[in-house]
């Protein structure tokens, strides 16, 4: 029995449904991510240096994707905005829409932090051999941010991988969805779902593991700096 559960991965291309599911969560995580990094480094920059009157428009939009659960922002935006707007976006668009701008605001928050915990004498001695506000950040208060900014980026990222396993709620192909229709086409064997759920854990386990080791390899290069 457990010799014909296990060989139940193999059967018929439930293998490589399931690798082809799992490059839709990758593909999406990645996307996002990139996404979500420009996004947040530049609003994050902002941030730091917007006044007084700007700064709680920044505040709002961290606050709505850090309060609001995933889900209900997923239904917002696949089924409520395109109907009332009449745009037609794609469970994967909106998927990655989504998963990006909640990268970005909280990374925003992350990168303005780390921005304003670097001493204030950096930026005068920036501003003192003639670069500019744009120059500054670029070469000067970005770059001597990354090292804090590194942990909270992995886990976020680690974060938005996990997630993605909600996104079988709007019909997105992903490793979650196929490892359920292979559950239920096998719903008469119950050891199926276990087997199944769990090849998936490992599938997640192995990706946010070599996340890790990247990460863990990036911090000492930049330790070999400071």
């Amino acid at each position: 029995m457990q010799i014909l559960t296990i060989s139940t991965i193999f059967a018929g291309n439930n293998l490589f449904r399931l690798l082809n599911g799992l490059v839709v969560t990758i593909e999406i995580s990645l996307i996002s991510i990139i996404l979500g990094t420009i996004l947040g480094v530049i609003l994050g920059s902002l941030w730091s240096a917007a006044g007084t009157l700007i700064k709680p428009i920044f505040k709002a939009y961290l606050e709505i994707f850090r309060v609001v659960p995933t889900i209900p922002l997923l239904f917002l935006f696949y089924y409520i905005f395109p109907r009332n707007l009449n745009i037609n976006l794609s469970a994967m668009q909106v998927s990655i829409l989504v998963f990006s701008l909640w990268f970005a605001a909280e990374l925003s928050d992350i990168v303005r932090g780390a921005i304003q915990s670097i001493s204030k004498s950096q930026r005068e001695n920036a501003y003192s051999i003639g670069l500019t506000t744009l120059q500054t950040y670029r070469y000067v208060l970005i770059p001597q941010s990354v090292p804090n900014i590194l942990p909270a980026f992995i886990n976020l990222s680690s974060r938005i991988i996990k997630t993605t396993s909600i996104l079988l709620l709007i019909s997105v192909t992903d490793v979650i969805t196929v490892g359920q229709q292979i559950i239920e086409a096998n719903a008469q064997d119950t050891a199926v779902p276990l087997l199944i759920y769990g090849f998936i854990a490992l599938l997640y386990f192995l990706i946010n593991y070599l996340l890790s080791h990247f990460s863990r390899r990036l911090e000492r290069k930049y330790r070999k700096y400071e």
